[in-house]
């Protein structure tokens, strides 16, 4: 019996891997998607936004806003966001973001918490960006993969949706919205 009950947690598992492969989102699915993100334009400038990470049990953990300031070098081929974080309990976080494109819809990141490069390509009004973040945990930090999905609503309004795992394991989500100045 014991045996029998192993087998089928052990195959419940692997039908759940199987299928949640199955239900991966593709960039190339958002191709015709309107209105086409220009991802420099829409951060050149100022922008805010409003987010909260929830756990994998979907408790929200942490609320916050942030303001970001945009600068588009001269030749147009860098992105330099400024993230000024300020969160639910009071805590201030500064990041900044050098992005840079190296093909059409595609584009490399850096920032000092980041590590090594974070990869993005866009279709449509859609762009997914992932990296692995040294995330500040207890008094020590963690390596996270962020695998975030962008999605331009009008010329002001985009929604970010990222999932954030830990040795291919969900430790929770991201929701995150913005809007321009």
């Amino acid at each position: 019996m014991q045996l029998l009950n192993r087998i089928i947690i052990f195959s419940s598992f692997l039908l759940t891997l199987l299928l949640s492969g199955c239900s991966t989102m593709k960039i190339q699915d958002y191709v015709q998607e309107t209105p086409k993100l220009d991802l420099f334009d829409f951060f050149n400038g100022k922008t805010r936004a409003w987010g909260q990470f929830q756990d994998r049990s979907g408790q929200v953990i942490r609320r916050f806003t942030v303001e970001i300031v945009g600068t588009v070098s001269a030749d147009g081929k860098q992105l330099i966001l400024d993230e000024h974080f300020l969160y639910h309990d009071g805590e201030k976080q500064q990041r900044t973001w050098t992005i840079t494109q190296i093909a059409p819809n595609e584009f490399n990141g850096s920032a000092a918490d980041v590590v090594g490069l974070a990869k993005g390509i866009s279709a449509g009004n859609t762009l997914n960006w992932s990296y692995i973040l040294d995330l500040p945990y207890k008094d020590r930090s963690i390596h996270v993969k962020f695998d975030d999905w962008m999605f331009l609503h009008d010329n002001n309004t985009m929604l970010n949706r990222a999932s954030v795992t830990k040795w291919g394991f969900k430790v929770g989500e991201v929701t995150l919205f913005f809007q321009k100045k």
